[in-house]
C-alpha cells in the first residue's frame, strides 16, 4: 500500500518552487522582448512567428524525454529532479545572457532555441516535484504557489528594460543593435535564473522512490534508449482520457499566448503608439511600455494566485469551472486591446489576461495530477506539455498569420483579436472534462 505523503508547510512548498522565479525571468524576458530583438535585427512582422519555431520544436522532443529520464533518476546525494534543475539552469543562464548581443537574426533565433530547450530541462521536473513531495490534498495548493512565484517573476522581469532606462541605461542604439537597457535586463535575468534554481536545489530534500528495489528492477529492465522511447510512445497512446480533454484546452490556450508573445510588441507599438521605426526613441519607449503592460498580467496573476493559494488551502474548489471563467476573462482582455483609446487602458486589458495566466499555470496540472501514476509523473508531465508546444508549432508555421488575416484582416493589431477568440474557445473546452477526480479537489 502506498504511504500517504506528509503535508508540508507553506515555506517548504515555497522553497521547493522558488526556482520557478528564475525560470519565469527567462520566459518573461524571451516572451516580452525577443520579438523586439528580432525587429531590431531587421525581421519583418510576418516572419516573427517563424523565428520562434525552434523553441517549441525543441520542447516537443525535450519535455517527454526529460520527464522520462527524471522519473528513472535517483541518487542518495543529488536526488531525482535536482540534476535536471542544475543542468538546465547553467545552459539557460548562458543563453539568456548572450541573446541580446546577437548581431544577426540567426544568432538571436539560435539563442532563443538554446534558452527555451534549457528552461524546459529545468521546468518539467519542477512540475513533477509537486506530485513527488505533496499529498493529493495539497497539490492544487502546490501548483498555485508555483503560479504565485511565476507571477512575481513575470512582473519584475517584464519591467526590467524600463527600470534600466530609468536608472540611466541607453534605450536607443544604432540600427541593428539592441539597446543597453535590454542587454542589462537580460544580464540581471540570467543571474536571477541561476541563483533561484540553486536556492531550490540547496533548500529542498527529495524523497527516494517508495520501493527502491522495485524502482531499480524496472530501471534495469528498460535500460537503453529504445526501450525508453517505446515506453514514452506507449504512454502517449494510452494517456488518460482527462489528459486528452485537457489537451484541447491547452491547445487553444497556448496558441493564444504564443500569438501574444510573438505580436504584442509590433501590434501595440503600431496600433496604440504609432511607432514603427525600430531605431527611433519613440519605438523603444513604446516597446518598454509594452513590457510594462506585460508585467501587469504577471502582477495580476501573482495576486490571483495568492488568493487561490488561500482558497485552495481552506476549501475544495471546482477546478473546471474556475479554469473556464478565468480563460474567458483573459479572452475578453485580449479582445479589448483592439478597442483601447488611451495607453493606460491597456493595464486593464492585461489584468484580465493575468487572471487567465494564473489559471493556465496551475489548474490543468492540478486536474491532471490526480489521474496519472505517481511513479510516471515526470514523463506524463512531459507528454502533457506537448500540448503546449504543438499549438506553438502550428502557430509559428503560419497558423497565426493565416488565421488573423482570414478572420479579421491584415492589420497586425488583429492578432490580439485572434488571441482573445482562441482563449474563449479554450475556456469553453473545459465543458468536455467530466472526471470528478480532475475537476474537484
Amino acid at each position: 500500500m502506498t504511504q500517504e505523503k506528509k503535508k508540508l508547510s507553506f515555506w517548504q512548498i515555497w522553497n521547493m518552487s522558488f526556482g520557478f522565479l528564475g525560470i519565469q525571468f527567462g520566459f518573461a524576458l524571451q516572451g516580452g522582448f525577443m520579438s523586439r530583438i528580432f525587429q531590431t535585427l531587421g525581421a519583418e512582422k510576418d516572419a516573427i512567428p517563424f523565428l520562434w519555431i525552434a523553441a517549441p520544436l525543441t520542447g516537443l522532443l525535450v519535455q517527454p524525454i526529460v520527464g522520462y529520464l527524471s522519473d528513472r533518476t535517483w541518487h542518495p546525494r543529488f536526488g531525482r529532479r535536482k540534476p535536471f534543475f542544475f543542468f538546465g539552469a547553467v545552459m539557460s543562464t548562458i543563453a539568456l545572457f548572450f541573446a541580446p548581443y546577437s548581431s544577426a537574426l540567426w544568432m538571436a533565433a539560435g539563442a532563443l532555441w538554446i534558452l527555451d530547450a534549457s528552461i524546459n530541462v529545468s521546468m518539467e521536473p519542477f512540475r513533477a516535484l509537486v506530485a513527488d513531495k505533496l499529498p493529493e490534498s495539497q497539490r492544487s495548493f502546490g501548483f498555485v504557489v508555483q503560479t504565485l512565484i511565476i507571477g512575481i517573476g513575470t512582473w519584475v522581469a517584464s519591467n526590467l528594460p524600463w527600470l534600466m532606462t530609468e536608472l540611466g541605461a541607453s534605450n536607443t542604439a544604432a540600427p541593428g543593435v539592441v539597446p543597453d537597457s535590454v542587454k542589462y535586463a537580460f544580464g540581471i535575468g540570467a543571474f536571477v535564473l541561476f541563483t533561484s534554481i540553486l536556492y531550490t536545489i540547496l533548500k529542498t530534500e527529495e524523497y527516494p522512490p517508495e520501493d527502491l528495489d522495485a524502482f531499480e528492477r524496472e530501471k534495469e529492465s528498460k535500460k537503453g534508449f529504445f526501450p525508453g522511447l517505446k515506453q514514452v510512445f506507449q504512454l502517449i497512446v494510452t494517456m488518460p482520457t482527462v489528459m486528452k480533454q485537457l489537451g484541447l484546452v491547452q491547445f487553444f490556450s497556448w496558441f493564444a499566448f504564443f500569438t501574444m508573445w510573438s505580436f504584442a510588441t509590433p501590434a501595440i507599438t503600431e496600433h496604440v503608439f504609432g511607432a514603427t521605426d525600430t531605431s527611433s526613441a519613440a519605438y523603444n519607449t513604446a516597446a518598454d511600455r509594452v513590457g510594462n503592460y506585460l508585467g501587469t498580467y504577471g502582477l495580476v496573476s501573482m495576486f490571483f494566485a495568492l488568493i487561490l493559494s488561500f482558497v485552495a488551502a481552506k476549501v475544495k474548489i471546482n477546478r473546471r469551472l474556475l479554469h473556464l471563467v478565468s480563460l474567458i476573462a483573459g479572452g475578453i482582455g485580449f479582445i479589448s486591446i483592439y478597442f483601447v483609446t488611451e495607453p493606460w487602458m491597456l493595464h486593464g486589458c492585461f489584468a484580465l489576461v493575468g487572471i487567465a495566466w494564473a489559471s493556465i499555470l496551475s489548474m490543468p496540472y492540478a486536474m491532471l495530477s490526480g489521474s496519472v501514476e505517481s511513479n510516471k509523473m515526470g514523463v506524463y508531465m512531459g507528454i502533457f506539455n506537448m500540448f503546449i508546444v504543438i499549438p506553438q508549432i502550428v502557430a509559428a508555421l503560419g497558423g497565426v498569420n493565416f488565421l488573423y488575416k482570414l478572420l479579421f484582416g491584415e492589420a497586425v493589431i488583429n492578432t490580439m483579436l485572434l488571441a482573445g477568440t482562441l482563449l474563449i474557445l479554450a475556456g469553453l473546452s473545459n465543458l468536455l472534462i467530466t472526471d470528478k477526480r480532475a475537476t474537484h479537489d
